[in-house]
């Protein structure tokens, strides 16, 4: 058994230890998309430093807590804040807290993250649902020796994004009167923001969004059988032809007003499952 397997059983022991129930869905938030814990009932916190083994995230608007307790009725595990390969983290230490997951015996991830919007239909404060990716990082966390418990060696990614959960955040939205967009996600390493050229080069193979997270995570998801639902919060609209400036102030400014509307739209899923999603 290799260091970082023996790594991620003694951090899932340590998370099993501090809590209560065991949730099948965990939800990782993106840069100024954790005020969900607010929303959670019974809330158990633990931070990233205390967990063994735990990557520390360094980047503003990503808290670094693990919180588990009852959202929308349901048992749930919330990450709060993310890492990233741009922080020098390794793939393999980006993915670290699925791995952890995994061991927790998680089904259902729900990945959020902040991006900029390349489709020029897009405003400011859309939600899109991720439909599909292009991972453009150079990376992938499955490089290296196999853990066959873990995985299967060569993972199908033709539907990365599980189609009835869509569903389901589509029908939450509309109960709520909130219009989401669905579209392609591509991700890069970061962290210089994008060219003009670069933003033409994406629209032109077909990304409507762009970020730096979510690649690794979801292909090590994939790996492990969950079944992922991705929502991306568009904090600013990349067009080539009429560049703007972006910062991360502005992005966490944006991510942060319009967060609540995700924020519901997950509530409400989690309010609508009687059973077992998938069952």
């Amino acid at each position: 058994m290799s260091d970082n397997e023996q790594k991620v059983i003694r951090a899932a022991e340590f998370i099993r230890s501090e809590g209560k129930d065991s949730p099948e869905i965990a939800i990782i938030t993106g840069t100024g998309l954790g005020d969900i814990a607010s929303r959670i009932e019974q809330p158990v916190f633990i931070p990233y430093e205390e967990i063994p083994g735990f990557p520390v995230s360094t980047v503003e608007g990503h808290p670094g807590k693990l919180i588990q307790g009852i959202l929308g009725g349901k048992p749930v595990l919330v990450l709060q804040g993310r890492f990233h390969l741009y922080e020098g983290y390794s793939p393999l230490e980006v993915c670290f807290p699925i791995r952890v997951l995994q061991m927790l015996q998680i089904k259902i991830l729900v990945v959020t993250n902040a991006a900029g919007g390349l489709n020029l239909s897009y405003t400011a404060g859309d939600i899109m649902i991720i439909t599909d990716h292009i991972n453009l990082t150079g990376e992938n966390p499955l490089v290296g020796p196999n853990r066959d418990d873990w995985g299967l060696r060569f993972p199908d990614m033709s539907r990365v994004y599980d189609r009835e959960l869509a569903g389901k955040a589509l029908e939450a939205a509309a109960m709520l009167g909130l219009d989401v967009k669905q579209g392609v996600y591509a991700g890069l390493r970061g962290p210089s923001l994008e060219t003009p050229a670069e933003n033409r080069y994406l629209q032109r193979i077909g990304a409507d969004a762009v970020g730096f997270s979510t690649m690794m995570e979801v292909i090590a998801a994939v790996h492990a059988r969950m079944r992922i639902l991705g929502l991306s919060m568009i904090t600013n609209i990349n067009n080539p032809d009429c560049p703007e400036p972006t910062t991360l102030e502005s992005v966490i400014r944006v991510a942060g007003k319009a967060a609540g509307r995700m924020e519901s739209i997950i509530v409400r899923m989690l309010e609508g499952w009687d059973a077992e999603p998938g069952s």
